[in-house]
């Protein structure tokens, strides 16, 4: 991999397994200093351990890179300012932040529990606001000194989250918070010389094995399309100098093939020119929906 992210330093969240591994040994490689945040916790978000984080720290730090290791709750206001401000006394600048951090409590819509549906918003949706806003207030006050920025937010949202999943009202709900979350971000931090963009990734970690066992499983011989390490190319691009040009997308990606998410836009529409009766809305609506382009189906459907 070229180094086109020589010098730049990369906080990625979730990073001591799956996707965020991947990321934080891709960056590396491509000449970033990285802060490996993890926790540590199971598939649905309880225990921790500290080992994960460290031990690819030490992958890091074994192929020559820079990296570090921090345990602080992606969920937790105060303990993501503290995560800012060890990056910066670390590193004395910060470029890049990947939110990849989350877990799964699959349940039916109408067997989800208020817990289970507290404890995935928090961690996806939250949990994104939280790096983010400290980074932001960071850039802001550099920017506002004058001094130039070129940072990157990069948010993880999912197909769940673009087309809804059978079985995940909460991590779909979550993760098309964050897909609306990116937009806003994009438009709102331009000014700074920040960008943000998502990516809704298909690929082999703990919560897509529990859930797509078959499609997820590593074949014999050939292309692993499902290998972590294919999404990274895209995080680490859109982390770098050479994307400073692309911000408020979505970017599908799966194997060897990226897509330009097609967001929620206005489609067919009546004007009436006046206040519509209950009674000719029917019509109306049928109307629209056979000029309309028929949405995907749910993924479980």
């Amino acid at each position: 991999m070229s180094r086109i992210c020589d010098g730049r330093v990369v906080i990625i969240t979730g990073a001591g397994r799956g996707l965020g591994r991947a990321h934080a040994l891709a960056f590396a490689a491509a000449g970033a200093k990285v802060v490996v945040n993890d926790l540590g916790v199971e598939n649905d978000g309880r225990g921790g351990s500290s080992g994960p984080a460290h031990e690819v720290v030490e992958e890091i730090r074994a192929a020559g890179g820079d990296a570090i290791a921090n345990g602080a709750d992606v969920a937790d206001f105060a303990q993501t300012g503290a995560l800012v401000k060890a990056t910066l006394e670390a590193f004395r600048r910060l470029d890049v932040v990947v939110n990849n951090a989350g877990f799964v409590r699959d349940r039916m819509f109408v067997s989800c529990s208020e817990e289970e549906w507290d404890a995935v918003l928090r961690v996806h949706l939250k949990g994104h606001f939280c790096i983010s806003r400290h980074a932001c207030d960071h850039w802001r006050s550099e920017s506002k000194a004058g001094r130039a920025v070129d940072a990157r937010i990069i948010n993880t949202s999912s197909g769940a989250g673009l087309q809804g999943s059978v079985g995940q009202s909460a991590y779909s709900a979550a993760k098309a918070g964050i897909a609306a979350l990116t937009l806003v971000q994009a438009a709102e931090v331009a000014r700074y010389g920040i960008t943000a963009n998502a990516i809704a990734p298909s690929a082999r970690t703990r919560m897509t094995e529990s859930v797509f066992a078959e499609m997820m499983k590593a074949p014999e011989s050939g292309f692993d399309i499902m290998d972590p390490a294919n999404v990274s190319p895209l995080v680490v691009w859109l982390g770098s100098a050479e994307s400073k040009s692309v911000t408020g997308c979505t970017f599908e990606v799966a194997g060897g093939k990226i897509s330009l998410a097609d967001g929620w836009r206005t489609g067919p529409a009546v004007d009436k020119g006046a206040r519509f009766e209950p009674d000719e809305i029917g019509g109306v609506v049928h109307e629209l929906l056979k000029k309309a382009v028929p949405a995907q189906k749910v993924y479980g459907t």
